[in-house]
């Protein structure tokens, strides 16, 4: 019996407690909830560098071949090949014994036409007074003079075979006609080298301090950069002052700056591109000619440029976008347009931004669009130190 009292006891609480339960007003599902914390950046208009990469190939500022000139016998390879030698080094010597018996015999040729024009010249002397008096004939005189002319031109002839003998004999040592890298001999010791043949090249030297670099600009890229000049999007530097820095395959940066040199006037008809030629000191002679590079083209600047971090753009189907905080503290989804990289982190916006908006940077999975947020940091735009530059110029621009 208590404990079916007990129960009657229980049963009439939990009936009070639902009745109370049912007097109380019902929650709506849909509370609101309170508004996102986000951080946000203000952005300012500034001038910021705009560089240009490419891949470059290294070339040799002044490659000569090294081509004999006389046919001969190769009697000495002087030069240590791949290595630098010296305007004037000995490279190669032919075997000089037939050259110098050539010049022995031109110059005995020499010297007995000087024997000639000698008698003829005092023949002369003795014919022409005589000729005046009447004592010889006018032929006598004239066949004197005649002998004489011919001797004095069979001299000359005789010294210009002395010159050429002597050239020949010069010939046969080859020396380097500048400072540069040797490539290796194409020829042995030994072998007959023709001077009218393919055995006449021997190898090549290379001047590679100061050494150029060449790369290419397309149309398209040449027709989209004129375009961002010309509204204004891009300042160029003044006289086309471009300098250019390179980087190394390994990823260092090569310390020498170099300067366009040289920008082909025309587009190349199988390429559509044209080619342009800077040169850069090489003083340790770290670069080779044949090296590929990325080479960077400073001294362009982009006026009131609008820069933003890259993880405050979303892209989505419809194109790139970033949330807007308005005066009222709403989120607004707005459409942009994005440039070129700048840095490591952030990017150009060419259209859709402006001064003075404040973007969210920080928060962006727990933004809805048109909905409040609640900001909880803001900053600004830093402007253009030497450091943030030294980052551009480490990235390439978007293509």
């Amino acid at each position: 019996m208590p404990s079916r009292r007990l129960f009657r006891i229980l049963g009439f609480m939990a009936a009070c407690a639902a009745l109370a339960a049912c007097d109380k007003p019902a929650a709506p599902r849909d509370q609101a909830r309170a508004a996102p914390q986000v951080k946000v950046l203000t952005l300012q208009p500034r001038d910021i560098p705009f560089t240009l990469s490419f891949t470059a190939q290294t070339e040799s500022s002044r490659q000569v071949n090294i081509v004999a000139r006389v046919s001969g016998f190769l009697d000495r390879i002087a030069y240590q090949e791949g290595e630098l030698v010296k305007a004037g080094q000995l490279m190669f010597e032919l075997d000089r014994k037939p050259f110098q018996a050539q010049l022995e015999a031109a110059q005995g040729a020499l010297q007995s036409q000087q024997a000639r024009l000698a008698t003829a010249e005092a023949n002369l002397a003795r014919v022409k007074p005589l000729a005046e008096q009447n004592a010889l004939s006018k032929a006598d005189l004239d066949r004197a003079q005649g002998e004489f002319d011919a001797s004095k031109a069979a001299v000359y002839s005789a010294q210009a075979t002395v010159t050429q003998a002597q050239l020949n004999l010069g010939y046969v040592t080859i020396r380097s006609p500048l400072n540069g890298v040797a490539g290796r001999a194409l020829q042995r010791q030994g072998a007959f080298v023709n001077a009218t043949a393919e055995s006449a090249n021997l190898t090549y030297v290379a001047a590679i301090d100061p050494i150029w670099v060449t790369f290419s600009i397309s149309q398209n890229q040449a027709a989209r950069w004129a375009d961002e000049r010309k509204r204004g999007l891009v300042r160029a530097p003044k006289n086309q002052a471009y300098e250019v820095d390179l980087v190394l395959p390994d990823g260092s940066a090569f310390p020498q700056r170099g300067r366009i040199s040289f920008a082909d006037p025309s587009f190349s008809a199988d390429t559509g591109s044209f080619q342009v030629r800077a040169v850069l000191p090489n003083p340790k002679l770290e670069l080779r000619p044949g090296m590929f590079v990325t080479a960077f083209l400073r001294g362009a600047t982009r006026p009131n440029a609008i820069v933003v971090p890259q993880l405050a753009v979303q892209q989505g189907a419809n194109g790139h976008t970033v949330y807007v905080v308005n005066a009222s503290g709403v989120a607004e989804l707005r459409p942009v347009v994005v440039g070129d990289y700048f840095g490591e982190r952030d990017i150009v916006i060419t259209s859709g931004l402006h001064g003075g908006d404040r973007i969210v940077v920080d928060g962006l999975m727990k933004v809805v669009p048109g909905q409040p947020v609640q900001v909880v940091a803001e900053g600004a735009a830093a402007a253009a130190s030497p450091a943030s530059a030294a980052s551009a110029a480490a990235a390439a621009p978007k293509k």
